[in-house]
């Protein structure tokens, strides 16, 4: 999801943050809420840009972790904009609500304050950044475009070429 290179988390405060403009003395970062407030986040905040973060899940294969993007994805597909679960709710129906998003996520490594900060997150980009959820279906059709490209590429590679015998001349 290219938008959410975009928006990220900074340790500390509260809320996501648009990344307006990186440099050496740190980071310029705009608050995703009514004010739009621009900070400049020094280089010793932790800002964590939310297409970096994923979820544990209980897999065999060798990524043992989900992207943001498509646990995002889920929840958007799933609840649209009405979602039914409070960030304050009880611990089990976090881990309800987790299960029926993601359900081989690892109950042992994700926390209830991770699934809480998710739905928080989601209820922030839902309200001021919903470009998040309407370019991904943009990239689907591109990804789409791409697959049928490569096709076409492979079905010409496959023409027959006439061979050549060479002959050595003595």
């Amino acid at each position: 999801m290219e938008a959410l290179k975009q928006i990220a988390n900074v340790a500390g405060y509260t809320g996501l943050y648009r990344i307006l403009k990186p440099g050496r003395a740190g980071v310029i970062v705009e608050s995703l809420d009514e004010k739009k407030a621009k900070t400049m986040m020094g280089p010793t905040a932790r800002v964590s840009v939310l297409n970096d973060i994923s979820i544990y899940v209980d897999d065999e294969s060798e990524d043992q972790s989900v992207s943001l993007g498509p646990v995002l994805l889920a929840i958007n597909e799933k609840y649209g904009e009405t979602l039914s679960v409070n960030p304050k709710g009880s611990n089990d129906e976090l881990a309800d609500f987790m299960a029926s998003v993601v359900p081989n996520y690892d109950r042992d490594r994700v926390r209830t304050t991770d699934i809480k900060k998710l739905i928080v997150w989601y209820g922030i980009l839902r309200q001021f950044a919903p470009e998040v959820f309407e370019v991904t279906a943009g990239e689907a059709k591109e990804e789409g475009s791409e697959e049928s490209v490569v096709a076409e590429e492979t079905v010409v590679d496959e023409v027959p070429v006439a061979e050549e015998k060479i002959t050595p001349e003595a």
